[in-house]
């Protein structure tokens, strides 16, 4: 017993006591239970929401029968009844989650809470042919879920992220870098027929902004999430929404000028981001003052990652050439990221990625002062910068939360009556 009963963040979006749009009310529902892990009464699900007394009663009822939600014990508050609390049941679904870098590719399956329950990373074949890729990854899937022995009635779907562009209403991979032969892929489609489940698609960079969401410990509603992988960009959140873009490809950032006098970029300028601060440009670099050895067999995405460990190595063994390649990258990258956190006003800048890790304790002990001294509003406001606390999985991870959020979650688009 409790004397007092925690209230819960709000959810994002209040609920609504038309009866036709009871999905989304459900939606609002379990968004507001699931934002309260210690659990959460009918009573403030009502205030929470502003749905009538008897909807969340009969919403609450319909999470329990589905599995989706449990009661936990009552609680006591002044006179009165005691009320019952109701809690997310983290067994109550899963969703698979598959990363795409040319890199690396790797899966989760994450529960309902957003707690990964187990995970596969292979390196990104350099055969990179769409077609055995794909089954390389259903393979990985049918694994995962073999080995964690569960239902596979209890997976609502795969969640895949991969680097853009991409055609969001084709559901198509349109010619990413460092991935060949990925010309208008189908690669949600194709996949769901492999495994003969539900897919979702997003581009990488938006699938990390929801994964952060989701299962970070973070509460900003308003933040940009730097991604690192093979190559780079931003997702976007405002308010609470992941912004996608009218064709779902926002986030590109490589042709900020960060350096006027830096190398030139392929685009025409000089000093782009992509340009100065690409992983593959920084391998270049150190390979040309022979800070690395410049051996690579192939520029795929696994030898990138090979390389960019060694300049990462060198750079922690004090290689002083190193070093000054990885730290002129994070103060442009700072200058870059300064630009859109002036621009959007944002509360977090989180970095995260599957090649973060390797570079995060040097990025980290520069990159939050400059972004702070660029800060137009630095006298009264300027964003937290911190590395995720999702791991370099945050891609595969934010790939499983587009199915969470898309058939659990609350989207402004299910508030849309008919065709």
């Amino acid at each position: 017993m409790t004397d007092s009963e925690p209230r819960p963040s709000a959810p994002r979006h209040p609920g609504t006591n038309l009866a036709h749009l009871g999905d989304f009310n459900q939606a609002v529902v379990l968004d507001a239970v699931r934002r309260a892990p210690d659990g959460v009464s009918r009573t403030v699900l009502r205030d929470q929401t502003g749905l009538a007394a008897q909807t969340v009663s009969n919403i609450v009822r319909r999470l329990l029968d589905a599995g989706m939600v449990v009661e936990s014990g009552k609680q006591t508050r002044g006179p009165g009844k005691p009320r019952t609390i109701v809690k997310l049941d983290p067994d109550g679904g899963y969703a698979a989650g598959v990363h795409l870098d040319p890199a690396v590719i790797t899966c989760v399956l994450l529960d309902l809470a957003g707690a990964t329950r187990a995970r596969a990373a292979i390196p990104t074949p350099l055969d990179t042919d769409p077609h055995r890729i794909i089954a390389l990854v259903a393979d990985q899937v049918r694994r995962l879920v073999d080995e964690s022995e569960i239902d596979r009635g209890r997976i609502a779907g795969i969640g895949i992220a991969t680097p853009g562009p991409i055609d969001e209403d084709a559901s198509e991979v349109v010619d990413p870098p460092l991935l060949f032969g990925w010309h208008r892929v189908p690669f949600r489609r194709i996949l769901a027929e492999e495994t003969s489940l539900a897919v979702e698609s997003g581009k990488d960079t938006a699938a990390v902004a929801i994964g952060e969401m989701w299962a970070g410990s973070d509460t900003a509603d308003d933040f940009v999430f730097f991604y690192v992988g093979t190559g780079f960009g931003v997702g976007v959140v405002h308010a609470g929404e992941v912004v996608r873009g009218t064709s779902g490809n926002a986030g590109e950032i490589g042709h900020i000028i960060v350096d006027p006098d830096g190398p030139p970029c392929e685009c025409g300028l000089r000093g782009c981001l992509s340009a100065c601060c690409m992983p593959s440009n920084l391998v270049r670099e150190a390979e040309s003052l022979g800070v690395i050895p410049d051996d690579r067999v192939s520029r795929s995405g696994p030898a990138i990652s090979a390389s960019f460990t060694r300049l990462c190595d060198a750079a922690g063994a004090g290689d002083e050439r190193a070093g000054a390649i990885l730290d002129t990258a994070a103060d442009r990258v700072a200058r870059g990221i300064s630009v859109i956190t002036n621009l959007l006003d944002v509360d977090r800048v989180v970095f995260g990625g599957p090649f973060w890790p390797r570079i995060a304790d040097r990025f980290l002990a520069r990159v939050p002062g400059i972004v702070d001294e660029l800060a137009i509003g630095r006298e009264f406001h300027s964003p937290r910068v911190d590395g995720t606390e999702l791991g370099e999985d945050v891609g595969a991870i934010g790939a499983a939360c587009l199915v969470l959020s898309r058939r659990l979650g609350v989207r402004s688009a299910k508030l849309r009556i008919g065709p």
